[in-house]
């Protein structure tokens, strides 16, 4: 049997924990020794078949930044992004799976293969981030059984290691990504009550506030920019998350910044810093009072607050929390690690649930008493046109299938009917998002759906939308007079298709690169 393994796949750091012999999940350091590992890639510009993943590949950012790529996550699913080496375009999904490689490459030396894997995404990931993520794991040569969302990795974990009780909300700040989740949990039974979030709000947009501050203290000493060049910037962009980590342990951060117009001294007090990011902590409060809404309970119904991810450690985050919720925030376990550690959990009790004559019997009697219930964390529909009655015109609507926060595994179908006589084709359009006017929803995915010819008007179209316990989508459209069907996927890409045979052949290309 392989190793059972769950990855967090992060924006600034990624981890992976393995499950052990008796079912509890640990963290496997990586080949430097190191428990987390930078996501940061450089393409070696001496020898074009290797690769740096992690610390070293920061390093060397400062020196060729051309060659480098850091925060990749927050590209996922984006077809539009490309890095050019050496005349090949990288898409995220390969830039992430050269960090799956990476990650996985070490774990295998010091244990069995890695061979069955969950992958942790934000939970506010649409349902093209969440295949483009699979994709970077199949792109590793991973056979990827499920995703998780980072909160709800975190809480398995929590719930697993010491003692949770109540009405639970993870605060999940981590690198890139913010979600707040709440549950509610009686030991190792957990329920997935809501969720909600911002996958671009986190520590990277922390450490560009401390940037502006620099830039802004250059200036105005010497009447001219600082940053001159890329490699200035990604100096200081690696000067600049320093100095907030600084600030989470002390009062003031002291730095010379090397400039054009010469050297400066220059202090970063915790003040500023916290006066810089208020109203990036704005944005989390008011997701939090989202949250509490939806999950119709006041801070007073809160028994607990758990912290996941790095900036969690910020001490204004806390401060502000215990002010909330008239308590401490949580923070026993590595609010670093804890996401990984609950991926590999949910990858052994996915495995129990699908396939379980390939759980050790160890580890299966680790996780017997594990209960997790998930939940839809968006609301995904269809776009309409009914007869409006006052007007007697068609008026377009985004119709809601399925709903957030239905509990996992979910199945719901609503019928349409065509407009017109002789309709030969319809423009079928999954959205994502609460509101019936269509312009407040996104649209996740959009096909041609081929009908017979020369038919009248008002057949029926069938639509099954359904979501598994693997938190992936499943949309079917059915022609119900001609039994014709359309299935529809969630796919990155050129156009939003990216084929299997693709994805074999990238896969066959990133196996001959040395990843380092």
């Amino acid at each position: 049997m392989g190793t059972i393994a769950g990855i967090d796949l992060g924006t600034t750091f990624s981890a992976l924990a393995r499950l052990n012999e008796i079912g509890r999940p640990d963290i496997v350091p990586n080949s430097e020794g190191e428990r987390i590992t930078p996501s940061a890639v450089f393409f070696d510009d001496e020898d074009a078949g290797a690769i740096r993943i992690g610390l070293e590949a920061i390093n060397c950012r400062q020196l060729n930044p051309e060659r480098s790529v850091r925060w990749i996550k927050r590209h996922m699913g984006d077809t539009d992004w490309k890095k050019n080496i050496d005349q090949r375009d990288w898409t995220p999904e390969e830039i992430s799976g050269l960090i799956l490689k990476k990650l996985c490459q070490d774990a295998s030396r010091q244990h069995d293969a890695i061979k069955d894997v969950v992958i942790s995404v934000p939970a506010h990931f649409d349902e093209v981030r969440r295949k483009a993520t699979m994709d970077a794991g199949h792109l590793a040569g991973l056979n990827v059984i499920g995703i998780v969302n980072e909160p709800v990795a975190a809480a398995l974990y929590y719930a697993t290691a010491q003692s949770v009780k109540g009405r639970v909300m993870v605060y999940d700040l981590g690198g890139g990504t913010f979600d707040v989740t709440i549950l509610d949990v009686d030991g190792r039974d957990m329920k997935i009550v809501c969720s909600q979030g911002d996958h671009a709000l986190g520590g990277v947009d922390f450490d560009r506030k401390v940037l502006e501050l620099f830039e802004e203290l250059y200036r105005k000493e010497f009447d001219t920019e600082l940053i001159q060049s890329d490699q200035d910037r990604a100096r200081y962009e690696d000067e600049a998350e320093d100095v907030k980590k600084t600030l989470s342990r002390r009062p003031t951060a002291r730095r010379i910044l090397y400039g054009p117009a010469g050297s400066l001294r220059v202090e970063i007090t915790r003040e500023q810093f916290e006066q810089a990011i208020e109203p990036l902590i704005a944005r989390t409060e008011i997701l939090i009072e989202v949250a509490l809404e939806e999950a119709k309970c006041g801070v007073e119904d809160i028994s607990q607050v758990l912290l996941v991810g790095g900036s969690t450690r910020i001490p204004t985050i806390q401060e502000r929390l215990t002010r909330k919720f008239d308590r401490a925030p949580e923070n026993a376990v590595n609010v670093d690690e804890c996401v990984a550690l609950g991926a590999a959990i949910h990858a052994g009790l996915t495995l129990m649930r699908d396939n379980p004559q390939s759980v050790a019997s160890g580890i299966a009697a680790g996780l017997r008493d594990v209960r997790l219930q998930d939940v839809c964390n968006h609301s995904y529909g269809t776009l309409c046109a009914p007869l409006d009655k006052e007007t007697g015109r068609h008026v377009v609507r985004n119709s809601i299938i399925l709903q957030k926060n239905t509990p996992l595994p979910c199945e719901a179908t609503q019928t349409f009917y065509t407009m017109a006589e002789g309709q030969s084709e319809l423009q079928v359009i999954v959205t994502q998002g609460e509101d019936e006017d269509p312009e407040f929803v996104n649209r996740i995915a959009a096909e041609e759906f081929k009908l017979p010819p020369d038919r009248p008007a008002n057949q029926p179209i069938s639509v099954r939308y359904s979501y598994d316990a693997n938190q992936r989508m499943h949309c079917t459209f059915l022609d119900e007079e001609s039994g014709r069907s359309l299935e529809m996927e969630f796919n990155a890409g050129d156009k939003g298709q990216i084929k299997q045979a693709d994805i074999r052949q990238s896969a066959e290309e990133i196996s001959a690169y040395k990843v380092q």
